[in-house]
């Protein structure tokens, strides 16, 4: 029929049909991009009426508030993984919802004539139930519920402290009285077309870390572009420059550690022994296929075999100077480049070789290891063996010590007898005071700090009494954890004299792995 017409609609997904494609008028929906827009989107499809349903005074502060905070969860997601460890999808309904919930309870506290607000109940089902239930990353929900608790509460009714979202000398974002739609609307275009991350509670800074982030995505994709025949301007041709890499790093690769010896040196492993033999099975199984590999690469590049998918791939990454993927799969998670890898490579081949030759270091480089997390816990199942603490109820300490350099901690201080140092922590999302050892903003520009040497103590839960701390989620790389939860490795307790929630919404972590 000629007036027949289909509607579909779909999630982003690279499975959808080719030929329906081809065949589609296709419009995509969007979020606006910039927290003015968002707003005004959100209040276009608000009519004076809805506002009327409810009558309660706090009703259409309340609106415009949740409003702010829709919009604010939704650009958020501008600054990757700085905003949300997995970017969610919050859309119009969760707006809807959350409105209709505070619509359904202020009504039912005007009725009972109740000046009582229940802040605690609306911010549970939005943070938890409606927004939250999106919210699949345990450090992402504590980032929603800090935006809550910092826009819900009686201070939005202050008449002696104005709330505001956000303040300088030169823009105030704040929450217009109770009124008409009208002066929400006018209001909203009041706002600037561009804000500073720090209206969102990030550090300044995150603009720079995003424009960062652009254009090195930008610069990868024309990397990929480039053509795989032809001389460089050098007159090295493309196979020469491949074959010329692979006998560079072929030459760096280590001889394989010689377990069964080891084992039999060891005898009885110790927990860390244990973690010892299973790093070293793993460095073995990587440096082996590594080898390998190089060795069919150069075969391939003169003729010998012929070029399989692996092969061109490894030889591909070799000419553009990345990671092969074959290689990364065995090796621990990264986002460094092949340079800087083959340094760090380099690094933890001789941190497992004085591991094997002269026992567990004093300070232990956390980066260079395989699986960190084990390690960490050999460390509490040592102290729990020689204590008799229960292991299900024993956990973890941290302390930023004041020594910057590994070889302080060699000359000045006696190996812990449970616990360690360790180094190779770098802060994101905020700067670090040496002088009071303590959290500080980030200085202007400067996007990850190096952390001191840290401390790691086991302890009992229940004896574990903290004040004035933040726990901070220390993961491998900065892409930080994934939606399958991969990345963390555990939580370290760094001392502060602000409030916790400055530092959440900053999106402070430690990573051990900087690209």
């Amino acid at each position: 029929h000629p007036d027949f017409r289909l509607w579909l609609t779909t999630e982003p997904t690279d499975q959808f049909p080719l030929g329906v494609l081809q065949h589609s008028l296709k419009v995509v929906t969007e979020p606006p991009n910039g927290l003015k827009l968002n707003m005004r989107q959100s209040y276009s499809k608000i009519s004076e009426d809805a506002l009327d349903e409810c009558p309660h005074a706090a009703f259409r502060p309340l609106v415009y508030v949740l409003g702010f905070f829709h919009a604010v969860v939704q650009e958020r997601r501008k600054y990757g993984k700085l905003g949300w460890n997995v970017p969610y999808d919050f859309n119009e309904t969760d707006f809807r919802i959350s409105m209709a919930l505070i619509s359904t309870y202020l009504g039912k506290a005007h009725d009972n004539r109740d000046e009582y607000i229940p802040w605690g109940t609306l911010r549970y089902l939005i943070g938890e139930a409606m927004y939250g239930g999106r919210v699949s990353d345990s450090f992402d929900r504590r980032i929603l519920t800090t935006y809550l608790d910092e826009y819900l509460g009686d201070f939005l009714f202050d008449a002696f402290q104005p709330f505001h979202f956000y303040a300088t000398k030169d823009v105030e974002i704040g929450v217009p009285p109770t009124g008409p739609r009208d002066s929400y609307m006018k209001a909203i275009e009041g706002l600037p077309l561009v804000q500073s991350p720090e209206v969102f509670g990030l550090h300044a800074n995150a603009d720079i870390s995003y424009y960062t982030n652009a254009t090195k995505a930008i610069w990868a994709h024309l990397v990929d572009l480039q053509p795989r025949a032809g001389g460089a301007s050098t007159g090295v041709s493309r196979e020469d420059f491949i074959a010329g890499v692979a006998r560079d790093i072929q030459a760096k690769i280590p001889k394989p550690f010689d377990l069964p010896v080891i084992k039999k040196e060891i005898g009885i492993p110790s927990p860390t022994q244990v973690v010892l033999l299973q790093e070293l099975e793993h460095w073995n199984r990587s440096i082996t296929a590594m080898a390998s590999s190089l060795k069919d690469v150069q075969r391939a590049l003169i003729g010998e075999i012929g070029f399989s998918s692996a092969l061109e791939e490894i030889a591909t990454s070799l000419f553009n100077g990345k990671l092969p993927a074959m290689w990364a799969r065995l090796n621990p998670a990264t986002e460094k480049s092949l340079g800087s890898w083959m340094l760090w490579f380099q690094r933890r081949y001789v941190q497992y070789e004085q591991w094997v030759l002269h026992g567990e270091p004093k300070v232990m480089w956390l980066s260079g290891l395989h699986i960190p997390e084990t390690y960490l816990a050999a460390l509490v199942q040592a102290a729990c063996r020689d204590k008799g603490w229960p292991l299900d109820k024993s956990t973890l300490y941290t302390r930023v010590t004041r020594f910057t350099d590994e070889t302080q901690v060699e000359k000045q201080v006696e190996k812990p007898r449970y616990g360690c140092y360790v180094s190779g922590l770098h802060l994101e999302g905020a700067g670090w005071d040496t002088s009071r050892a303590m959290l500080k903003k980030q200085d202007p520009k400067v996007l990850v700090t190096e952390l001191p040497v840290l401390q790691i103590i086991p302890i009992e839960a229940n004896k574990l009494k903290l004040a004035n701390t933040f726990k901070a989620p220390v993961y491998v790389t900065q892409g930080r954890r994934s939606a399958m939860g991969v990345g963390l490795v555990f939580e370290a307790d760094l001392a502060t004299d602000q409030h916790p929630s400055l530092w959440t919404l900053q999106g402070v972590a430690l990573i051990l792995n900087v690209g």
